[in-house]
């Protein structure tokens, strides 16, 4: 498994107040599949910019899939670049690939037959591996899930300690195996999914208010 599989698994299955917006959801996991790659070295940073390293055997398709979409020459990409381009559509694709996987399954209402089923996760080793590392509150996979909207986890937290490193990684693994680069490397791309989820939320408001207006406008003075 792998960190943004485990991110859309435990988004799937927490209840929250409010449902998740798909691009918030889309740019946490771009972060995710990035702070994988740091971790398999298939990537480094210099600065903000992303330096492709050795191409490593990566099973997963979907993350196979982010390695190969790496900028290979210089400037490269910035962060901040990559969360947008590769989080386009993001989470849309992953659930394909849980569908197409079989670990969706529909939810049947027996007793209610004109209540529409849903779509829930399949019950799975994958499944309850992502909710042990939830459970162990993995500061990488917290942050994420903050930045994607989760109820109840760090209100915009990075993780970050005094010394700007991820709070418990030393470089190498955490909790059964956690992929992870340098706390450092972590920490900007954390940060960076914040501030992305930020300003796609300013965009959003800023649409909502030019819609509002419009439509002021096209009612005119004393429309309902």
């Amino acid at each position: 498994m792998t960190t943004p599989r485990d991110l859309l698994i435990v988004a799937m299955d927490r209840e929250s107040g409010r449902p998740l917006e798909r691009g918030d959801l889309s740019l946490a996991l771009a972060g995710a599949e990035l702070i994988d790659l740091l971790g398999a070295e298939a990537v480094r940073l210099d600065g903000e910019r992303l330096v492709p390293g050795y191409r490593p055997a990566i099973p997963d398709r979907l993350l196979d899939r982010a390695a190969s979409s790496l900028v290979q020459q210089a400037p490269y990409e910035t962060v901040d670049d990559w969360l947008w381009r590769r989080g386009h559509g993001l989470a849309a694709a992953y659930l394909a690939a849980f569908e197409d996987e079989g670990q969706l399954t529909r939810e049947h209402h027996r007793w209610q037959p004109f209540r529409s089923d849903r779509t829930v996760l399949a019950d799975s080793p994958d499944r309850r591996r992502a909710a042990e590392r939830w459970t162990a509150h993995e500061t990488v996979l917290t942050a994420l899930a903050a930045a994607a909207g989760m109820e109840g986890t760090d209100d915009g937290s990075t993780g970050e300690t005094d010394d700007g490193a991820v709070e418990g990684t030393d470089g190498g693994t955490e909790n059964g195996g956690e992929p992870e680069a340098a706390g450092e490397a972590v920490s900007l791309v954390l940060a960076a999914v914040h501030d992305a989820v930020r300003e796609l939320e300013a965009e959003r408001q800023r649409r909502a208010i030019e819609k509002a207006a419009f439509d002021n406008v096209w009612r005119g003075p004393g429309g309902d």
